[in-house]
């Protein structure tokens, strides 16, 4: 759970400097004049993004695995109650069972005992 809360974060932080970026990128388009230093920097500035949407990217993709083995484990675990509840009915039955035959051989032995009296 910790896990998806750093990936949370993280997402969030990705996110803000994304919407950072296409603030300033619309700023810098919005200008009559570009001077040099300023299409370098755009330049920069479009770099940087291109490198957040490629971490965005690998951070979606392991967050999906993530979700995808927790989906699966949620589903091995129900699948092992359900076994679990089965087993413990089965010993219960049996118990049952046992506790029948156990009544029934009391049954025998005081009709042996009156028999025998």
């Amino acid at each position: 759970m910790n896990l998806f809360i750093n990936i949370d974060i993280y997402m969030n932080s990705i996110s803000e400097k994304e919407k950072k970026l296409f603030e300033a990128l619309d700023k810098l388009k919005n200008l009559e004049e570009i001077k040099p230093d300023k299409i370098l920097e755009l330049e920069d500035l479009t770099n940087q993004k291109n490198q957040l949407e490629i971490e965005k990217s690998e951070i979606v993709e392991k967050y999906n695995l993530l979700k995808q083995e927790n989906d699966n484990l949620k589903q091995k675990f129900d699948d092992f109650k359900k076994r679990d509840i089965e087993e413990r009915k089965k010993e219960d039955k049996f118990s049952e069972k046992i506790d029948e035959l156990n009544q029934e051989t009391d049954n025998l032995m005081e009709e042996i005992d009156k028999w025998q009296m």
